[in-house]
Formats: structure tokens, C-alpha cells, sequence
């Protein structure tokens, strides 16, 4: 078998004595007197010797020195006598502020190195520069201070510069720097070095660089100060405090001459007056030129040493951490595009990219009304601020912060402790850095408030580089004021509340009434708490809905910006509207699904028997004539067309579902729930995709689902129903041409009629016959088919005495064969005997009650007042008649889906927007939508048919 695997060695693997061979990606042994070289990637020859030879360091002979030539040059190809010492390493070494020379000016080399001392006395003012191979001028300070290039004592030597005794200096500063959220204190190598001579170069010459090495120190510590403290801003203060006489820079308090603008200054308040008291001098549109449409932010960058760098736009993603396309990148400062970029970066790489940290001093740059460009500084809000108790940089009150200007991405160098080429111990990262855009309330021109940098730093201790990473993120957030629309949202939610309150209250009023009912009790109190469930729901439907359109009408369509989106944490209260409506809204659907599975029903027939037939009595052996039997199979069809028409909706289901899920993933609707400005439907997949909004994603789906529906109810009941078919007129007919009657009782004392009685007598006959009472009708050569006279009257809303419903219940109950009076029934009889002559008994007493044959239960027909049709409830109580109200809208659809279709429909839309909301996904809301739909009809059929044939007493085998 072939094998192609090799043992993985790395150059830190391969020892003193042995090199890394790229060429072979092992280690490899060095020669005789040989040993690794700094790299690893080869071998030198070791102190004492000299290379003979070498072959790019991968082969090297080496011979020894003489010994009266013991040193080594610095090239390694000779050797050479060096009188004063030699190097770790083997070669010559000099003393201070002497240079080593190996060759005469012509390249000869000499027997014997030369150390030869830098002149630093006036006019020359030389020293050795840090190679130690030239003579250069001395550090300034030195001059000035001893005038010569020796810094002896009593003056002072620190950070390569010279001090005076005699000067007035800073005080000693503390070289540590404090990693609070790791609760490290470590003393920083770059601060021994620098923090000493920064803060005196600074104090004592004004030097700009020392000032702004200084101020960086400061910024790396976290804008640390205490009155106990001489850190790094603790020495930044003294020299701001004792440099008042220097004057100010631009006019801005808090910008001294000379030094870095770090600080807004600490005066309680004062960041709400930064912040909220001058608007931006420019204005801002969704549809203008690209300085209208982009924020211009530019930052000046500066090194750890103070020296300023360039000029640079955050365009490029100079900010943003996480790598992506320049497009993408840049719209971060597209204006009303909400950015949002996190990752995970590894530690080795933030090593290897940001050795040396870069800090900003931020701006946003705008055109003034002469043309000339101005800049706007940008303040800091750093979560990490270490400054003193008064000041909280945590939480929305703007009284407890303190503003800071200057800032860096990554801090790799005041964690080093000992030698700045080693790792550090410590990082600190910019691990989270947002950009917030404040609209000024009430502006319809698009101005704004000065921007906001919020950063959050993390701390990493430094253990294994190449496993650890830290998640970054990079975020542009625009906000407004949203507390007048939470104002404006609590009155409509307070009126239209009350306004539900009245509504359950004239709907418990109708529900007493139709339930024959006068007392308050506990059944009163929870139905009032149903109906005000759906009505709350209704509520809550309405302000989600028109708070969504609202936002996605003004926010897509503005030219000057006047609104701004709420941001994700104000919308928890819009989410719990929505979850709210449906929780209350899925509450009334069970209610209702309950009600109409427990509808009193009863199918009338009206026909009566031809003729009679000669029937044989049994056990008497003898035939006797009787009438003849009336067919079962009317009443079975007229309970078919029922069953079928249970779940009837004025809409189509799965048009709808599928319309909606087209529109918003096909068309692309779904773009305009991006929180951006634009208003296209369609994106590039190059472009920028801005985060989801979860009140435009509700206000495009909840849109889109009333649109179709209503387009859907228009369709239906202009086209279809009146062109092509009507379930429900239908079912009128049907009942009429198989004179069968529906008595229905959705309340104990309410329901509806259906009056099915055939104007022709008979419907229980054949083909011809049938077909010459149709012809006979359309030629109106018989009576009409209402219930009263001269009328086409066919469905009424009844409103029952209490006798009657008395009455119907005594029969009602041997009909369901549940707790029959013993005496009632015949105990040598069978059940469906029982059953039968209950049916027979009960389609006589309504054949009779709708005859007026009992003048004690007898009925009127009235027509409904306009205010009782709006109220949904009955003026008139049936006390001695009932009542048969005029129906020409067909309401007994109220016990069908088909009555029902708002109710049924918001609590699709809700359904879908609540699966939509906690998912960010519209096919799996589509998908999900259509199975309860399924479901919820499946259960409807199935107890309804259960329900229809306890009632009616068809068996449920016969309902298909």
C-alpha cells in the first residue's frame, strides 16, 4: 500500500543542534561546531568560529579562531582581535556611545576592531545610534540639559531623554496598567519606557509627539484617573491642569493647545448637553446625491508613539474587524441602514495583523454654506471607562456618563511586561463598537443629533494564540425618540380597551337575553371574559397592524428623513402586542369551535305520505292498510349538504397561504422588512443586507394577508357566488326543493330557521314530475316560497319563548336518548324504536309549532330594527310569542365557518406572523399556517359531523 502521510515538525521543534529544512518540512542536524540561527531555518557557526562556507545556511563549514583572534566580525566570515570584549554571540562590543568599526574606509579589514567614541561636545553633540555602528546627533534634552550628550547625575535619564534636577517635573508615575475585567494589574514594559519621559517632554517642552504619546497611555488604561493615582492619566491630568495658560484649541473647552483631546470633561450632565443641544449642521435624505445618502466619517489616526499617521475615511472598513467584500463593508455609512457585522477572530491573528495599535481621533465631515469642509468630533461612550464612582458609563441616563474622544481597535502593547518582542500577557480587544444616528425629534428635514461611538473592549489573557479567538462585532444603529409613539400607542390601546369593555358588556347583554336568562352568575362573569378576550384581541390586532403599515408607509416612503425604525429592543413591546392578540385571539376561536359543536340542529320534512300500503301486523297474522312510509333519504342528502358546508370559508385557504408566500419571496416583498431606506424589491447578492425588522416583516405579511383576503371576498361574492356557485344560497334552495326545514338553536331561547317547505306539497317524487314543478316555478305559475304569504322570506333569526324551548327539550332529550324519564319510555321496545318515535314526535311538534297550531307557543314575524342588527342583540323579549326576525343575509352562517371568516382570518395572520417573528422565516410561517388550517378544519368536520348526527338523529355512517 502507498502511504503519503509525514511526521508534522515545526522549527521551535528542532533544538539547539538541528535546523528546520523548508525544502524537506523537518528538522535537519547542523555540521560540526555549528548551531540553530535565530530563524530556525538554518545553521550559524557557534561563538569562536568562523564560516568558510555556506550554501544559504544549509550547509556550513566552520573553522575555529586563532586565539589571539578570538572574535568573530559581525558578517561571521572572519576573525578579528576585539579589545574590549566580546558579545554573547562571540563578537565585539563597544561601550556606550562608541561605534564599532571592522574595516578601514576603503573595506580592508583590520587585524584589530577599533571602538571609537562619538565626539559629544558642542558643535558635534554626537552619539552612537542604537545599532551602535554610527555617530549621530544626541537627543535634544541631552543638549539642553548638560550640553553635551552625557545625561549624568543629578540630572535625570528616562525614556532616552535628559532631564534637569533643578526643573519643575511631574510627578513619578506608575508604569502599571489595570485589565479589570480579567482583575490583572501588570506593569507594562512600553510605559517603564515611555510614561516618565512622555508626561516631562510634555510638561516641561510642550513636545507634541511626547504630549500625544502621552494621552495614548492614558487611552490604553481605559481613561483611568483617581486623585490618588499618578498612572498613565493620572499624569495626563497634571499636565491638562497646569497648562490652562496655553489656551484652547477650535474653540472647544475642553481641547488644550498642545495636547490630545481625550476627555469632554467631567461635570455631571454634561454628556446630555454634548449630545442632545446642537444638531448636526447638515441634513439627510433617503433620495438625494451621495453626500445626502452617506455619512462621512473621517478619523485621524495616530502610533502608539504619538506621531500622527494620515487622514482616513472609515469607508474601507477600517472600524470593522471581520473580514468581507468592500461593498459590503462601506454600507455600514449609507444613512438609514442598519449595520450589523459579527465573527469570531482568532487571537494569532489579531497578533499578526495589529502588533502595533493605531488610535482614532473621529469625525464626521459635512460641507458648510460658504462650501468649505468642516468636521464634527464624534464622542466616545467606552463601557470601560475606569474614571471614578460618579461616572457610569452603563444604562440610558445620559447625566452619569462621561464622553471620551479617542479610541483604538486592538491593544497588543501595554500588555507586554518584561521585552516589547515578546507576546504580550494581556490583550485588549474593541470587542463590540457601535455607531448610533439620533433623528432630532419633530424634524421633517432630516437633521440629526452628533453620533455616538459606544465600544465595549474584552480582555484575553494570552495562553495558546493559536487556539483562542474572540467574537467581535461592528454595528450602525439608527434610533428617535419613540416615546410620544409609545404615548399615542397607550391611548389608542387605553380607548379602543374601553371601547372592547362596552362592546363584551352589549354582547353579554345579547347572550343573557338569548339565553333566556336573568341572573348575573359565575357562567355570566367567564362568558363576558370570552367575549372580551376576542374583542381585546381585535384591539391588539388593529394597533400591531396599523402600527406596522404605519412604520413601513413613512419609513420606506420618506425623501427627507422624519422617522426612524425603533431598534430591537424597542420593539419588545410591538412583539408582546402581537403575542397578546394571538394568545387572546386563539382563545376566542376555541370558544367559538366549542359553540358551534354543540348547535341544537333539526332537519324538518314536511312531506306526507301518498297513498297507503297494506302492512302485516306482526304476531296477529293478519295485514291491515297503512299510510304510506315518507323516504329518509331527503333528510340524508339535506344532512350531507350541511356537513359539507360546515367548513366553507368566504376564502380560499390555500390560495391565500400561497399568494402571500409568493408575493413575499417571489415578487419580493419581503425586502421592504429590511431596515434600510431603500424600497426596491429586489437586492443584490453583492449588496449589503441589512438586518430584519420585526415590525416591517408584521407590517408587510399583515398587509399582504388583508390585501389578497379582501381581494379574495371581492372575487368571491362579485364573481363566483353570484356566476359560478353559492354554498350557502344553494343550501337554501336545496332544503326548499326537498322540503326539509332547518330548525337551528345556536342559544338556549336563539338560533335560526330555514324554511324548506315545498311550494309544489311533494318533493319525494320522480324525474318529470320534478322537473315540470321547477318549470312551473320559474314561470311563476305557484306561490312564492316564504314562509309567509307572498313572500320569499326562507331565513329568520328566532328568538324563542321559554315555554317553547321548554317543550323542545322534553322531546330533545328521548331524541338523544339522555336522561329520559323512565315513563316516557317503553321499556319492552328497543332503542332505535325509541329513537324513532322520538324523531317522529319532535318533526311533529315543529311541524306544528311552524303551523301555529299551539297558540300557547305560537310566534310572530317581525323585521329586525336597524340598531338591533348593529348591536347584534334583540330589544324585545319573547315572553308569550317567540319571535321570527326577517333574514335576507343568510346569518345562520354564524354557526358555520363561513359566518365567521374575520375571526378565522386574523388568527391566520397572527398565527403566521407569530411563527414568522420567532423563526425569520416566511415559508416555514406559510407552511405551518396551512397545517393548523388543516387541522382546525379536520377537527371542525369531524365533532361537527359527530355533533349533527346526535342531534338529528341521521347516522353517522350515512354523512360522507
Amino acid at each position: 500500500a502507498l502511504s503519503f502521510s509525514l511526521p508534522l515538525q515545526r522549527p521551535t521543534d528542532c533544538g539547539h543542534g538541528r535546523y528546520f529544512d523548508a525544502s524537506q518540512l523537518s528538522c535537519r542536524p547542523c555540521g560540526a561546531h555549528q548551531r540553530q540561527s535565530a530563524g530556525g531555518g538554518s545553521c550559524v557557526c557557534q561563538p569562536g568560529y568562523r564560516m568558510v562556507s555556506s550554501n544559504d545556511g544549509s550547509s556550513v563549514i566552520c573553522e575555529k579562531c586563532p586565539e589571539n583572534m578570538s572574535g568573530v566580525t559581525q558578517d561571521g566570515w572572519n576573525c578579528i582581535i576585539c579589545p574590549k570584549g566580546l558579545t554573547s554571540e562571540g563578537k565585539c562590543k563597544c561601550l556606550n556611545n562608541e561605534i564599532l568599526v571592522e574595516r578601514s574606509i576603503v573595506g580592508v579589514l583590520l587585524n584589530e576592531a577599533l571602538c571609537i567614541r562619538c565626539n559629544g561636545s558642542q558643535q558635534s553633540f554626537s552619539a552612537s545610534d542604537v545599532s551602535g555602528n554610527r555617530c549621530v546627533r544626541c537627543e535634544q534634552t541631552f543638549i539642553n540639559v548638560s550640553k553635551s550628550c552625557d545625561c549624568s547625575s543629578p540630572n535625570i535619564l528616562t525614556g532616552g531623554l535628559c532631564f534637569s534636577a533643578s526643573e519643575n517635573l511631574p510627578p513619578k508615575g506608575v508604569a502599571t496598567v489595570r485589565f479589570g475585567q480579567l482583575g490583572v494589574t501588570l506593569t507594562s514594559a512600553w510605559f517603564l519606557k515611555n510614561l516618565q519621559s512622555s508626561a516631562a517632554a510634555c510638561w516641561l517642552y510642550s513636545n507634541l509627539t511626547a504630549c500625544q504619546a502621552l494621552g495614548n497611555m492614558c487611552v490604553m488604561n481605559m481613561n483611568s484617573l483617581s486623585s490618588s493615582s499618578t498612572d498613565a492619566c493620572g499624569l495626563f491630568h497634571y499636565v491638562y491642569v497646569n497648562t490652562a495658560r496655553l489656551g484652547v484649541v477650535h474653540s472647544v473647552a475642553f481641547w488644550r493647545h498642545g495636547l490630545p483631546w481625550l476627555y469632554y470633561g467631567d461635570q455631571p450632565g454634561l454628556a446630555s448637553q454634548v449630545l442632545e443641544a446642537n444638531h448636526f449642521p447638515t441634513v439627510f435624505t433617503f433620495k438625494g446625491t451621495d453626500k445626502d445618502l452617506k455619512l462621512q466619517f473621517i478619523a485621524a489616526s495616530f502610533d502608539a508613539a504619538g506621531n500622527f499617521l494620515k487622514w482616513q475615511s472609515l469607508e474601507g472598513g477600517i472600524l470593522q474587524l471581520c473580514p468581507d467584500t468592500q461593498t459590503k463593508l462601506n454600507a455600514a455609512y449609507i444613512f438609514g441602514t442598519t449595520y450589523q457585522q459579527s465573527c469570531k477572530i482568532s487571537v494569532s491573528k489579531i497578533l499578526s495583523d495589529f502588533a502595533d495599535p493605531v488610535f482614532y481621533d473621529l469625525f464626521l465631515e459635512y460641507n458648510g454654506d460658504n462650501g468649505q469642509q468642516y468636521l464634527w468630533a464624534v464622542p466616545v461612550l467606552n463601557l470601560n471607562l475606569q474614571y471614578s464612582e460618579m461616572f457610569v458609563n452603563q444604562g440610558s441616563n445620559m447625566n452619569n456618563w462621561l464622553l471620551t474622544r479617542r479610541f483604538f481597535l486592538v491593544d497588543a502593547l501595554s500588555g507586554i511586561e518584561t521585552d516589547l518582542g515578546k507576546l504580550p500577557r494581556v490583550i485588549r480587544i474593541a470587542s463590540k463598537i457601535t455607531i448610533s444616528i439620533r433623528l432630532v425629534s419633530h424634524t421633517q428635514r432630516g437633521a440629526i443629533y452628533p453620533p455616538l461611538v459606544t465600544i465595549a473592549y474584552t480582555d484575553v489573557l494570552v495562553q495558546n494564540p493559536e487556539t483562542q479567538s474572540v467574537m467581535v462585532s461592528f454595528s450602525v444603529s439608527y434610533e428617535m425618540n419613540q416615546s410620544e409613539a409609545r404615548v399615542q400607542t397607550d391611548i389608542a390601546l387605553g380607548v379602543l380597551g374601553g371601547l372592547a369593555v362596552l362592546w363584551s358588556l352589549l354582547k353579554t347583554a345579547g347572550w343573557k337575553r338569548r339565553t333566556g336568562s336573568s341572573i348575573i352568575d359565575l357562567q355570566t362573569v367567564l362568558k363576558f371574559l370570552l367575549f372580551y378576550a376576542g374583542d381585546l384581541a381585535n384591539v391588539f390586532f388593529i394597533i400591531t397592524v396599523g402600527t406596522g403599515i404605519y412604520w413601513l408607509v413613512f419609513f420606506k416612503g420618506q425623501q427627507f428623513v422624519s422617522v426612524l425604525l425603533p431598534l430591537p429592543s424597542q420593539e419588545e413591546d410591538f412583539v408582546t402586542y402581537v403575542a397578546c392578540a394571538f394568545s387572546l385571539k386563539a382563545l376566542q376561536l376555541l370558544q367559538l369551535l366549542v359553540s358551534q359543536l354543540n348547535v341544537d340542529i333539526f332537519f324538518i320534512d314536511w312531506e306526507r305520505p301518498k297513498g297507503k300500503v297494506l302492512k302485516a301486523v306482526e304476531g296477529e297474522g293478519v295485514v291491515k292498510s297503512a299510510a304510506a312510509p315518507v323516504s329518509i333519504w331527503r333528510t340524508y342528502f339535506i344532512a350531507n349538504e350541511w356537513n359539507e358546508i360546515q367548513t366553507v370559508r368566504k376564502i380560499n385557504p390555500l390560495f391565500q397561504v400561497l399568494a402571500v408566500l409568493f408575493f413575499l419571496e417571489v415578487v419580493g416583498f419581503s425586502n421592504l422588512a429590511i431596515m434600510d431606506s431603500s424600497s426596491s424589491l429586489s437586492r443584490s447578492s453583492e449588496s449589503y443586507i441589512a438586518p430584519w425588522s420585526r415590525i416591517l416583516r408584521f407590517g408587510v405579511s399583515a398587509a399582504l394577508w388583508l390585501a389578497i383576503a379582501f381581494l379574495q371576498i371581492i372575487f368571491f361574492s362579485v364573481f363566483y357566488e353570484r356566476f359560478v356557485e353559492d354554498k350557502i344560497s344553494q343550501f337554501v334552495d336545496v332544503c326548499c326543493m326537498s322540503n326539509i326545514s332547518v330548525f337551528l338553536l345556536s342559544y338556549s331561547c336563539f338560533g335560526y330557521y330555514i324554511h324548506g317547505r315545498s311550494v309544489h306539497g311533494h318533493a319525494d317524487t320522480n324525474m318529470e314530475e320534478m322537473n315540470m314543478n321547477l318549470k312551473r316555478e320559474a314561470e311563476n305559475l305557484c306561490s312564492q316560497r316564504g314562509l309567509l304569504p307572498n313572500t320569499d322570506g326562507q331565513t329568520f333569526q328566532i328568538s324563542i319563548s321559554r315555554k317553547m324551548r321548554l317543550h323542545y327539550d322534553r322531546i330533545h332529550e328521548t331524541l338523544t336518548r339522555k336522561r329520559g324519564p323512565v315513563r316516557l319510555l317503553d321499556s319492552s321496545a328497543n332503542t332505535l324504536e325509541q329513537s324513532t318515535r322520538a324523531y317522529n314526535t319532535m318533526n311533529r311538534f315543529l311541524n306544528s309549532f311552524i303551523d301555529h297550531v299551539h297558540k300557547e307557543m305560537d310566534y310572530i314575524v317581525k323585521d329586525k330594527l336597524l340598531l338591533e342588527r348593529i348591536l347584534g342583540m334583540e330589544f324585545m323579549e319573547p315572553i308569550e310569542k317567540s319571535i321570527f326576525y326577517n333574514d335576507e343575509g343568510h346569518t345562520f352562517s354564524d354557526v358555520l365557518f363561513y359566518g365567521n371568516e374575520t375571526t378565522l382570518l386574523i388568527f391566520d395572520i397572527l398565527f403566521f406572523s407569530v411563527v414568522d417573528l420567532a423563526s425569520q422565516s416566511f415559508v416555514l410561517a406559510a407552511i405551518l399556517t396551512y397545517l393548523q388550517q388543516e387541522l382546525f378544519r379536520c377537527i371542525r368536520n369531524s365533532l361537527g359531523k359527530k355533533n349533527l348526527a346526535s342531534k338529528t338523529l341521521v347516522d353517522e355512517r350515512f354523512l360522507i
